[in-house]
């Protein structure tokens, strides 16, 4: 299953959450890239055309992911790239904000693994 098309971004803070979703999903058969914030994932993806979709922590301190969503819309070379909203956030109306500010899906903390496989299979060829 590891090939180029499949690598999947893992943006978050946490380097506990990059950790546990990198080893997850390295099990899966997925190939992971981490950042720990928007400015790492922009570099990095300036410098990687494998990524095929994204992984958002949306609670971080210099970019959240909503501004970090606005941003990768806006941009010609990201637009097309799938972001899949991971937030602790669970209340009421977390879910439809992500999806309306851009996010491609929602998965909410602990991540279900088989949600997020399940999701990754849409994107990942």
């Amino acid at each position: 299953m590891n090939n180029t098309k499949q690598t999947i971004l893992i943006i978050d803070d946490d380097s506990r959450n990059i950790f546990a979703l990198s080893a997850i999903l390295k099990a899966k058969g997925f190939f992971t890239r981490a950042a720990s914030g928007m400015k790492e994932a922009f570099a990095l993806l300036q410098n990687d055309a494998s990524v095929a979709v994204l992984l958002l922590d949306m609670m971080m301190p210099d970019m959240d992911g909503y501004e970090a969503i606005d941003r990768l819309k806006a941009a010609d070379d990201y637009r097309h790239l799938p972001v899949i909203a991971v937030t602790a956030q669970a209340m009421t109306g977390d879910r439809e904000r992500c999806l309306a500010a851009g996010a491609d899906a929602y998965v909410s903390k602990p991540v279900d693994i088989d949600l997020l496989v399940g999701l990754l299979k849409k994107y990942v060829q």
